[in-house]
């Protein structure tokens, strides 16, 4: 897993083992959950950090679907930034995400070359893969979820999804999340 770009210390913590894709699914639901229940939750910036190949990607896709997302959903590796139109709670109210991959940037500043701190200023739910290559341009997460092999010896898992809340809406966001899933296979 890469070495998290950030510094304080959490305010509240999820750690989850996944068995396969199922169990990544399921917690990627639980989150969409969340934030259909309460859509200001949805105003917040989800940070997403891992080795090549740990599953930012499909977490972020299985989150999009939860979400009423229909279509293709692309990564943003070459594009930089994919833009998505939600409807949220039971209001149906229209929202909007963005889903960045910042993997080919060389240096933080492009982060400000690229307009990235406009868009991201905006209301919204915003998805950042690869965080640590905005360094110090990127606002603290509201969550940040960390995804790598499971290194505590577990044969049956396979990843470890770590949700830690640098904020009190992320905070919310992690105690909003169904019951079953902050419990099962939680540590």
């Amino acid at each position: 897993m890469t070495e998290p770009h950030i510094a304080p210390e959490p305010l509240a913590h999820l750690e989850w083992r996944a068995h396969d894709e199922g169990d990544t699914a399921a917690v990627a639901q639980a989150l969409a959950a969340a934030l259909h229940a309460d859509v200001a939750l949805a105003d917040a910036l989800l940070t997403l950090r891992g080795d090549l190949g740990a599953g930012k990607t499909t977490f972020v896709r299985h989150l999009l679907r939860a979400l009423g997302v229909t279509g293709r959903i692309k990564s943003p590796t070459y594009a930089l930034v994919e833009p998505y139109s939600l409807t949220l709670g039971a209001q149906r109210q229209p929202w909007a995400a963005w889903h960045a991959d910042l993997y080919r940037f060389g240096d933080p500043r492009e982060w400000e070359d690229a307009g990235l701190r406009e868009l991201f200023a905006r209301p919204g739910l915003k998805l950042v893969e690869w965080p640590e290559r905005a360094r110090g341009m990127l606002p603290l997460p509201d969550l940040d979820i960390a995804l790598g092999a499971d290194a505590d010896g577990d044969a049956e898992a396979a990843r470890r999804l770590d949700l830690r809340a640098f904020s009190p809406l992320g905070a919310a966001l992690l105690r909003a999340m169904p019951a079953p899933i902050s419990r099962r296979n939680a540590t």
